[in-house]
């Protein structure tokens, strides 16, 4: 009987606010200590909102994206030879951010190099689902046989032209705090996130290393709504969720936590919960939920990576995130959510979910043990 491929992390890395490395990112997010502070990389003297959560010493982009794609590639115990004609999926931001450096198809491609990645390149900037995407489609590359392995890497770092234009269009939270699904929450905050993960088929057995967690499955789906408000009722959402479930081939009541998308914003939130309402059905009052966005920021383009290193440690530790920033229930959430301190899970699969202005949604389903 031949065995199913599966989509493995076997390297992981991350940087926040929260710290260098992804034991940093788990261990913030267990805390729930936010990390929001005052910007002084650039002049927030016009801002209506001036925090964020940032590095207080961070490099350029592509300093950052390449030590964190080596560090990634050394936790999977990846050699020269085995990083040779491995893939790179690069998530960045595609606008003015990145106006005074290399596009970032050059990008991509310098990082490869760089890197000792010698394999095909493929850029995503599709807003907010970027990363989230580029994992589904390294993992589907990876089960049907196409690829034995791939890098996955993606980044932002908070800057002043999407700063000034979320702060203009009145997203940002104005009492400088996110508070996913809660009752008196006021917008999302920026934060800088830059990850790295190494997925690799199941057959890789030689170097004795140890999976992080599988990629069991992925959904992805449109709702084309609005350009920029979220469709009310979640359909797109509930279709990329029930999308990810029957690829795994798990019902709802698998799912032991979910990681939000949840941005702290009225209508995505609420928009969120009712997916979830539509997807898992009665479980959706059960299953435990939170936003790690309350800890980390909203980091954009590398969100969906940043939050699915998180998941997947958490998952592995048995700890829940904490919903930071909860200020009481709010009847258009009516979920299970994590608060005031971390919860412990026998759980062995979570979900992570994205969704992007232009309605895109997906969602990832990790799994352990």
């Amino acid at each position: 009987m031949v065995r199913a491929r599966v989509a493995q992390l076997t390297g992981v890395y991350a940087v926040s606010a929260l710290g260098r490395g992804a034991d940093a990112q788990l261990a913030g997010a267990l805390a729930g200590a936010p990390a929001f502070g005052p910007v002084d990389r650039f002049d927030t003297a016009a801002r209506r909102v001036t925090v964020a959560a940032t590095l207080p010493e961070v490099g350029s982009l592509p300093d950052e994206l390449a030590a964190a794609i080596d560090a990634a590639c050394r936790a999977a115990g990846l050699d020269s030879a085995r990083r040779a004609g491995c893939a790179l999926l690069l998530a960045v931001h595609g606008g003015p951010a990145l106006a005074a450096g290399p596009t970032p198809t050059v990008l991509a491609g310098q990082l490869a190099a760089r890197c000792g990645l010698s394999g095909h390149t493929r850029v995503y900037t599709s807003a907010c689902v970027s990363a989230s995407t580029a994992v589904a489609d390294a993992a589907a590359r990876i089960t049907s046989g196409d690829v034995e392995r791939v890098v996955v890497a993606a980044g932002y770092l908070v800057e002043s032209d999407q700063f000034a234009l979320f702060d203009a269009g009145r997203a940002l939270a104005v009492d400088g705090a996110v508070r996913p699904f809660s009752a008196g929450r006021r917008g999302l905050l920026l934060g800088d996130g830059v990850a790295a993960v190494v997925l690799e088929s199941s057959t890789d057995r030689r170097r004795g290393v140890h999976p992080v967690a599988t990629v069991a499955g992925w959904g992805r789906a449109g709702d084309a709504f609005h350009p920029c408000q979220p469709e009310p009722g979640g359909t797109g959402l509930a279709r990329a969720v029930d999308a990810a479930l029957r690829r795994a081939g798990l019902p709802p009541q698998a799912v032991g936590y979910v990681n939000a998308n949840a941005t702290g914003t009225a209508q995505s939130d609420a928009a969120e919960a009712a997916a979830l309402h539509r997807a898992f059905g009665g479980y959706a009052a059960e299953v435990p939920v939170s936003s790690t966005k309350s800890v980390h920021g909203h980091a954009l383009e590398a969100s969906g990576l940043l939050e699915l290193v998180v998941t997947a440690l958490a998952l592995r530790q048995g700890e829940l995130p904490v919903n930071a920033g909860w200020l009481g229930a709010d009847d258009s959430c009516p979920l299970n959510v994590v608060t005031n301190r971390p919860r412990r899970t026998e759980a062995t699969h979570a979900l992570t979910l994205n969704a992007a202005f232009g309605g895109a949604n997906t969602a990832l389903l990790v799994g352990v043990g």
